[in-house]
C-alpha cells in the first residue's frame, strides 16, 4: 500500500516535497520522485509483495510515467499476458496495449496515475477502496493552470490560497455521515468517485465512469441452490487471492459471521491468522471480547483482545480526527485506530476486514423495515394520512420514512442517513428545503432507474456501496489503517463477487425475512449455529460517554458561538438529549464538524 502525489503546472519544489512528506505514513519504505519543469510526479511505497525490492516505484519511459497505490491481485496472470515483471509494469504495459480500458482487466484495489504525452489519467478502483483527491488552480496573469492530485487531502491543502468550507460537503455530510462525491470540505478540492477515471489535458478536466455495479444483469440466477454454490466458490476465491503477501497477515475478529467467514476460508487455505478483538473497560454492553474468544475457539485460532478505556479514547481522539483530514461521522474510527496501533506493534502490515458483507447480503434489519414502508406507496386513499403527517411533525426517522412513502419519493437514502432535511432546517440558520438532500444522490438514483434493476432492495445495496461503504466505512478504514502503515484488505468487496450478487434474483436475499440469509446458509455447515445465530452487535462503542465525561461536548456550542451556523435554541435542545442517549450519532457528527471548523476556520 502506498501514496501517489503529483503536480502538473508551475510549482514550488520545497512545497511539493513537503506535501509529499505528509503522505509518508502510507508508504514509509521507499520514496520515488520524477521531477522536471511543470511536473512533479511522486510515490511513497509500502512493501507488501517482494518486500526486499528497492526498484523504482515509478515506471518511466520517454513521455510516459506511471505510478499506483494499491494491490493488483491478478497481476501474475497479466504479467504472463503482457510480458511484464511487476504490478507496476502490468499497469504501464496494459495501458499501452489497451488504453484506458486496461483498468477493466485489473482485479484489486487501486488509485493509479499515468502521464502519457502530456495528458494525465487518474483511476480509482471499482468499489472505492483507495482514495484520490484533486484540485485545479488558474493563474490570473497568463491563464495557465496547475493541477494537483494526492492520496490524501493533507497533501493538497498547502497549495490552497486559503481554506474555505464547501457548503455542499457540509450539507451532504450532515445528511449522510460523509461528503458525497465529488465534494470535500475544502472548497475547490474534489474526490474521484468509485469506478471513475479522470483525464487532464490542455488544462481541461473530464471525468468518466468505467465500472457500474448495475451493469450486472438482474435475476440471471433464480435458483437458490445454484446461487449458494456460485457465491461460496466466488467468496472463497475472493478471500484466497487476498492472502498473498510477503509479510505476516492478521485479521479482525468480532463475534459475528463476517469476520468468522474470512478466517474460516483463510484457515482452509492453510493460513491460521492471528486475530484481534477490541473491548471496552467498564462498558460491557459494547464489548464483543467473549463472543470473539468463543469464535476463535470454534475456528481453532489465536485471538488477542485489546482493552481500552475512556482515557485512551480521549488521548487518541484528536490524533484520529486530524488524520481523517475532514469531518467523517464515524465514532468507530477512534477505537479502530487504537486497535491498529496494537496490531502494528505486533509487526503486522496486512489485515483482513469484513466491510461490505452487510450491504451485499442485506445484513441490516432496517433494510427489511424499509421494504415494509415501501408498501405504503400502494395504499389507496392515502392523501388524508399524508396531510396528517405533514400537520404533525416528528423528528423520529420513522415519521420521515412514512412521509416519503406517502409522497411517492425515494424512501431509502443510504444506511448512513442521519439529519433529515426537516431536521437540518430546524437546526440550521439557512433555509433547507424538504427533499434537498436527495439531490446529492440524484445521479445514482437516475442511474438505478435507467438500469434493468427494479427491486428496491437492489437500490439499497447499490447506494450503500456507492456512498455508505466507499465514502464512509472505507474512508475510515483507509485513513486509520494507513496512519499505522497497515494495508487493509476487504474480500467481500471484490468486484466479481459484488457483480455476482447483483445478478442473483434479489428476492433470494430477503424473502424469508432473515438478515444475511444467503451468507448464513453458505456458512452454517462450516461455522455452526453458535456463530450463525449470534445476535449482531456491530462495532458500537462508548463515544457519547466519552463526549460527556471528558467535557468535549461543550466544543459544539463554543464553535457555534463563533460561527453562528446553527440556531442556539435548537442546538441546546439537541444537546440536552445526549445524556438520555437520544440522537447520539447526530451529536457526534456535530462534534467532529466542530473540531474541523475550530482547526481550519476560526
Amino acid at each position: 500500500m502506498c501514496a501517489i502525489f503529483g503536480v502538473i503546472g508551475e510549482y514550488d519544489e520545497a512545497k511539493a516535497r513537503s506535501s509529499l512528506a505528509k503522505l509518508s505514513h502510507r508508504g514509509p519504505d521507499f520514496c520515488s520522485i520524477t521531477q522536471r519543469e511543470n511536473l512533479f510526479f511522486a510515490h511513497q511505497h509500502l512493501s507488501i509483495i517482494d518486500k526486499t525490492s528497492t526498484k523504482e516505484q515509478i515506471h518511466k519511459e520517454k513521455n510516459f510515467l506511471a505510478s499506483f497505490n494499491g494491490e493488483i491481485y491478478n497481476y501474475k496472470e497479466l504479467e504472463l499476458e503482457l510480458g511484464a515483471n511487476s504490478e507496476l509494469e502490468v499497469i504501464a504495459l496494459g495501458f499501452k496495449k489497451w488504453g484506458v480500458n486496461f483498468v477493466s482487466r485489473l482485479r484489486g484495489m487501486f488509485a493509479i496515475a499515468i502521464m502519457d504525452n502530456g495528458t494525465l489519467y487518474l483511476f480509482r478502483d471499482r468499489l472505492g477502496k483507495k482514495p484520490l483527491f484533486y484540485t485545479q488552480s488558474h493563474s490570473t496573469l497568463d491563464g495557465e493552470s496547475t493541477f494537483i492530485y494526492a492520496s490524501e487531502l493533507k497533501a493538497i491543502v498547502p497549495f490552497l490560497p486559503k481554506v474555505e468550507m464547501d457548503k455542499d460537503a457540509l450539507l451532504s455530510y450532515l445528511s449522510f455521515l460523509a461528503p458525497t462525491t465529488p465534494y470535500t470540505f475544502f472548497k475547490n478540492v474534489k474526490k474521484l468517485g468509485m469506478g471513475e477515471y479522470l483525464v487532464y489535458k490542455n488544462s481541461q478536466i473530464s471525468i468518466k465512469t468505467y465500472f457500474n455495479l448495475l451493469d450486472a444483469k438482474p435475476s440471471l440466477i433464480v435458483d437458490k441452490d445454484e446461487a449458494l454454490h456460485l457465491l461460496e466458490a466466488k467468496l472463497e476465491e475472493s478471500i484466497s487471492i487476498r492472502l498473498k503477501a510477503d509479510v505476516p497477515l492478521a485479521s479482525l475478529l468480532s463475534g459475528g459471521i463476517d469476520s468468522a467467514t474470512l478466517n474460516y476460508f483463510a484457515k482452509k487455505n492453510a493460513l491460521h491468522l492471528q486475530t484481534y478483538t477490541l473491548g471496552y473497560k467498564d462498558h460491557a454492553k459494547y464489548d464483543e471480547r467473549n463472543d470473539a474468544k468463543r469464535s476463535a475457539e470454534i475456528l481453532g485460532l489465536k485471538n488477542k483482545a485489546i482493552e481500552i478505556g475512556l482515557e485512551d479514547y480521549a488521548l487518541a481522539s484528536q490524533e484520529v480526527l486530524a488524520n481523517l483530514d475532514e469531518p467523517l461521522n464515524d465514532p468507530a474510527a477512534i477505537p479502530l485506530h487504537l486497535l491498529f496501533k496494537e496490531i502494528k506493534k505486533d509487526g503486522y502490515k496486512v489485515v483482513l476486514s469484513g466491510e461490505g458483507a452487510d450491504e451485499l447480503f442485506l445484513g441490516y434489519r432496517h433494510y427489511f423495515n424499509y421494504l415494509d414502508v415501501e408498501q405504503m406507496k400502494n395504499m389507496p386513499n392515502k392523501n388524508w394520512l399524508k396531510s396528517y403527517l405533514r400537520a404533525n411533525y416528528n423528528q423520529n426517522r420513522e415519521w420521515e420514512w412514512y412521509k416519503r412513502a406517502l409522497e411517492d419519493t425515494t424512501v431509502f437514502r443510504t444506511s448512513g442517513e442521519k439529519f433529515t432535511d426537516l431536521q437540518k432546517n430546524n437546526l440550521m440558520k439557512q433555509n433547507i428545503k424538504d427533499n434537498q438532500a436527495i439531490t446529492y444522490l440524484a445521479s445514482h438514483r437516475k442511474n438505478f432507474l435507467a438500469s434493468s434493476h427494479t427491486d428496491e432492495a437492489t437500490w439499497y445495496s447499490y447506494i450503500d456501496l456507492q456512498h455508505f461503504q466507499a465514502e464512509h466505512f472505507l474512508t475510515k478504514l483507509d485513513r486509520v489503517s494507513m496512519a499505522h502503515s497497515i494495508e487493509s484488505r476487504t474480500p467481500f468487496l471484490d468486484h466479481e463477487l459484488v457483480s455476482l450478487v447483483f445478478s442473483i434474483d434479489p428476492r433470494l436475499r430477503y424473502e424469508d425475512g432473515q438478515t444475511k440469509t444467503l451468507l448464513k446458509q453458505i456458512m452454517q455447515p462450516h461455522l455452526g449455529d453458535e456463530i450463525i445465530q449470534r445476535k449482531k452487535k456491530g462495532f458500537s462503542n462508548p463515544y457519547i460517554e466519552f463526549l460527556l465525561q471528558s467535557g468535549q461536548i461543550k466544543l459544539i456550542k463554543e464553535v457555534n458561538d463563533k460561527t453562528g451556523l446553527f440556531k442556539s435554541k435548537a442546538l441546546d435542545q439537541l444537546l440536552q438529549g445526549a445524556k438520555a442517549g437520544a440522537f447520539k450519532h447526530h451529536i457526534w457528527g456535530l462534534y467532529v464538524l466542530s473540531v474541523w471548523i475550530n482547526k481550519w476556520l476560526v
